[in-house]
């Protein structure tokens, strides 16, 4: 999602910046997989893909989600840092 807000402009940053950002930072970047994917029967319906993605890995992982998006109140279980 980074990269598509970047390429629209919506997000000022390179690749570069974020591959150095996440050594930085030392984040820990989880690929989608399966059970992840399986989350989505239990979530609300939502147009939005990509929220759908992060949220449904961020409760498969038992992980809380950074995020400003006002309809993460709707995923019942889902821990949100920054709103």
């Amino acid at each position: 999602e980074i990269g598509i807000k970047s390429s629209l402009g919506k997000l000022q940053i390179t690749e570069v910046e974020l591959q150095k950002a996440v050594v930085d930072l030392r984040l820990r970047l989880i690929p989608f997989s399966p059970k992840h994917a399986f989350g989505f029967f239990r979530l609300p319906d939502r147009t939005d893909m990509f929220d759908r993605m992060l949220v449904a890995t961020a409760l498969a992982e038992g992980l809380p989600i950074v995020g400003g998006d006002r309809e993460f109140v709707k995923y019942k279980g889902l821990q949100v840092i920054w709103r």
